[in-house]
């Protein structure tokens, strides 16, 4: 049985169990299909994290240092599994670079693919280039500078407006993608300190701060950075002749049609299964649920199992996930493949 555990993808998931199974001494191949290390929070530019308010750079970056830094992983960039034969304790995945990996136990952390708001043109993007995503904003916020796009000048006002991509049937996308409301009351306060006249709206269906998010986020936006909450149901987003944009909809509390000018639209974008999950589900032998994120197998005795024995999966793979709960995810598939290979060799001592 090979000792070797191969971990696919290094996000917050992949980079946990990575460190986590190379911490009871076993050895760890990382493969990760871009150039570099941590997932959407680098790859994307994400500004501070929920809820430990550091910059992603930091506390990502700590993560890929303990791994880059630590001999008994070997990590392969730009790289992807194309083939995996055999079964658990003795698997062979083969590379896209021509290497081989022997495994005993595989980890997929493979993460999401945030929603492309182009599947939502009536809210103007694609369309307007003041109608950006949550992701666009944590880029400014890095750059530290709230700015419209079309001619650089500090917004006035800005409106985020929630669920883009998420609990949308007629698009079908029938998921909360449960961490955009904290993101999105948390980008209203980065870009409140780092322009204070600007005025931010959030426009909800519902407001879903779950946990302990809902009084450091909802009612601290609120109440400290004046964000203003209005629960409407948004038709679409259209440009006025003065070139300001138009959020035109209904005001669900009070029952009336509402067109508010806006300089910058931000939608909050879900997150959808990772493309490559049709492919993943192919290439390890794996289950993909009803909406295309990869399934899991029996959960009550066999936490993070896949559908094939020997293959685990956990974080934004699974479903749409806080990063704190995709790095705890992460070390717990370790232990579970570490504990699971270890029985296994115990039965065929």
């Amino acid at each position: 049985m090979s000792d070797t555990v191969l971990v696919v993808g290094a996000g917050p998931t992949g980079l946990s169990a990575a460190a986590g199974v190379a911490s009871t001494g076993r050895k760890v191949v990382l493969v990760e299909k871009e150039n570099k290390l941590g997932g959407a929070p680098i790859i994307s530019g994400y500004a501070k994290l929920v809820p430990s308010g550091e910059w992603a750079k930091d506390a990502i970056g700590r993560m890929v240092k303990r791994v880059e830094d630590d001999a008994r992983i070997t990590i392969h960039k730009g790289t992807k599994v194309t083939r995996v034969d055999g079964d658990f304790g003795n698997f062979t995945a083969t590379l896209s670079n021509g290497q081989s990996v022997n495994a005993g136990a595989i980890i997929l952390g493979t993460g999401f693919t945030h929603f492309d708001s182009i599947n939502k043109p009536e809210w103007g993007f694609g369309t307007y280039e003041d109608v950006v995503t949550t992701t666009q904003v944590e880029q400014m916020v890095v750059a530290g500078k709230i700015a419209c796009p079309s001619d650089g000048r500090v917004p006035e006002r800005v409106c985020i407006l929630l669920c883009v991509g998420s609990r949308d049937r007629q698009i079908g996308r029938e998921w909360c993608s449960k961490i955009c409301c904290t993101v999105s009351t948390n980008l209203a306060m980065e870009i409140k300190e780092l322009s204070p006249k600007t005025d931010v709206f959030i426009y909800y269906m519902d407001i879903r701060t779950f946990g302990l998010y809902e009084d450091k986020y909802y009612w601290r936006a609120q109440e400290e950075f004046r964000t203003k909450f209005v629960k409407a149901r948004i038709a679409e987003v259209t440009q006025g002749p003065d070139k300001r944009l138009l959020v035109k909809g209904e005001d669900t509390l009070v029952k009336r049609p509402i067109v508010i000018p806006m300089d910058l639209v931000v939608h909050a974008i879900g997150m959808d299964p990772n493309l490559d999950n049709p492919e993943i589900a192919k290439v390890f032998g794996v289950g993909l649920e009803k909406h295309g994120f990869l399934d899991r197998g029996e959960h009550y005795t066999s936490s993070f199992s896949s559908t094939r024995r020997g293959i685990y999966v956990g974080g934004a793979a699974l479903a749409p996930e806080d990063i704190d709960t995709c790095i705890s995810h992460g070390l717990a598939m370790a232990m579970r493949a570490v504990g699971d290979m270890n029985s296994l060799g115990q039965k065929a001592a």
